[in-house]
C-alpha cells in the first residue's frame, strides 16, 4: 500500500530513458575502441591505396591543366595586344574613302559571283508513257552542274520496245565561258583583298612613290575589261546552257518520243535562278571597276602632272613689272632713274609710268643713288 515505510519507489521514465542513453554510449564507445584494434580487411586497405593514389593523380592533372591554361591565357593575351596594336596602326578612316570602299564592294560582289556560278547544281525530270504501260518510265531525272559540261551528263530512257532502253547524254560543253567567269572572280577576290588591306594598314607606303598607284591603276583596267569580258562570254553561256536543258529539247533526242503512241512530257524543269544572279554580279563587278578606274587614277603622278596649275596672276604682274620697269629702256631718259642725279637734287622717282600706277621708286632711289656713286 503507498505511504508504507520501507516500500521502494518505482524509477521515473526520465531516469530510465537517461541510463539507457548512457548504456548505449558506453557501448559504442567500446565498439569503436575494439574496430580501432581490430585490423581491417585487406580489400578495404587496397581500395584505401588506390583511392589516394588516383587522388594524387588527379591532383597533379590539375596542376598541369591549370598551368596550361594559364600558357594558353598568356598567349590569348599577347594575340589580341598584337591585334589590337595593328588595328592601332591601321587608318579605318580609308575605308569611308571612295577608293577603299568600292575595293571592300568589290570584293564582296566578287564572292557573289564565284558562289553563285561555281556552286550550282540543278537538274530536270521527265516521263515517257508508252503504248505498253509496263515499258513506261514516269520518272527520268536527269542532273548536272558546274563546269556545264554537258555532253558528260548521260541518262537512260526507254525505247517502249520490248524491255530495251538506250542511254543518251546532253548537247554541248559550256566550261570554257563558266570556269573563265569564276576565274575571273577568284581573282579579282584576292586582288580587292590584298589592295583593302594595303589601303588601311600601308598607306603610306602605298603613297610614298607612284610606283604603287600606277600598279593599282594598270591591274583595275585589266579587271574592267576582264569583267566586261567575262560577264559577256557567261552571259552568251548561260543562254546555251538553257537551250540544252530544256526538257522540250531534251524530249527530241528520245526515240520514243519520236512515236505517236507514246506520251512524253516534262516533269520539272531547272530553277536557274542562282546563275542569272551570278550574271547580274558579273556585270555589277564590271560597273564598280571601271568606276573605281577614276579614284585609281587620283592617285597616280600622272593626275598630280596634270593639276600644276600656270602662275598666278599677281606674280604674272610683278614678273612684268621687274622686267618692264626697271630693266627697259624708256625708263632711263624719262624717269631718270638710271642717270646719275645729285645728292640734293630730287629726282622724278615719284612720277607716273607708262603702266598708270604710281611706282615705287622712291624707295629703291637712294638706294639706286648710292649704288651709282
Amino acid at each position: 500500500m503507498p505511504g508504507k515505510a520501507g516500500q521502494r519507489r518505482p524509477a521515473s521514465p526520465s531516469l530510465a530513458s537517461a541510463q539507457r542513453a548512457r548504456l548505449a554510449c558506453a557501448s559504442a564507445r567500446r565498439a569503436r575502441v575494439e574496430g580501432a584494434q581490430r585490423p581491417a580487411p585487406g580489400w578495404l586497405l587496397r581500395a584505401r591505396s588506390g583511392l589516394q593514389a588516383a587522388s594524387g593523380r588527379l591532383d597533379a592533372l590539375a596542376g598541369e591543366g591549370s598551368e596550361l591554361l594559364g600558357v594558353g591565357g598568356r598567349g590569348f593575351g599577347a594575340a589580341m595586344e598584337a591585334v589590337n596594336q595593328l588595328a592601332s596602326t591601321g587608318t579605318f578612316r580609308a575605308v569611308k574613302e571612295p577608293l577603299a570602299f568600292l575595293r571592300a564592294l568589290e570584293w564582296l560582289f566578287a564572292i557573289f559571283a564565284f558562289a553563285t556560278c561555281g556552286g550550282y547544281s540543278g537538274g530536270l525530270r521527265l516521263s515517257v508513257d508508252c503504248a505498253n504501260k509496263s515499258e513506261s518510265d514516269l520518272s527520268i531525272d536527269i542532273a548536272f552542274a558546274y563546269p556545264f559540261r554537258l555532253h558528260q551528263v548521260n541518262f537512260d530512257a526507254p525505247t517502249c520496245e520490248g524491255k530495251r532502253r538506250e542511254t543518251l547524254s546532253l548537247i554541248g560543253d559550256f566550261s570554257s565561258s563558266a570556269e573563265f567567269f569564276v576565274t575571273i572572280a577568284v581573282f579579282a577576290f584576292l586582288y580587292s583583298l590584298a589592295a583593302t588591306v594595303v589601303y588601311i594598314f600601308f598607306q603610306n607606303k602605298y603613297r610614298e612613290n607612284n610606283r604603287g598607284p600606277l600598279i593599282d591603276f594598270i591591274v583595275t583596267v585589266v579587271f574592267s575589261f576582264l569583267w566586261l569580258v567575262g560577264s559577256s562570254a557567261w552571259a552568251k553561256g548561260l543562254s546555251d546552257v538553257k537551250v540544252a536543258t530544256d526538257p522540250d529539247e531534251v524530249l527530241l533526242l528520245m526515240s520514243a518520243c519520236k512515236q505517236q503512241s507514246n506520251k512524253c512530257m516534262p516533269v520539272r524543269s531547272p530553277v536557274m535562278s542562282s546563275l542569272n544572279t551570278s550574271v547580274v554580279f558579273g556585270f555589277l563587278n564590271f560597273i564598280l571597276w571601271a568606276g573605281n578606274i577614276w579614284f585609281v587614277f587620283k592617285e597616280t603622278g600622272w593626275h598630280s602632272s596634270g593639276q600644276r596649275h600656270p602662275p598666278d596672276t599677281m606674280e604674272k604682274q610683278s614678273s612684268s613689272y621687274n622686267q618692264g620697269g626697271y630693266n627697259q629702256d624708256n625708263y632711263g631718259p624719262t624717269g631718270g632713274y638710271n642717270q646719275p642725279a645729285g645728292f640734293g637734287q630730287q629726282a622724278n622717282y615719284g612720277q607716273v609710268g607708262e603702266y598708270g600706277q604710281q611706282q615705287s621708286y622712291n624707295q629703291s632711289g637712294p638706294t639706286s643713288f648710292a649704288n651709282q656713286i
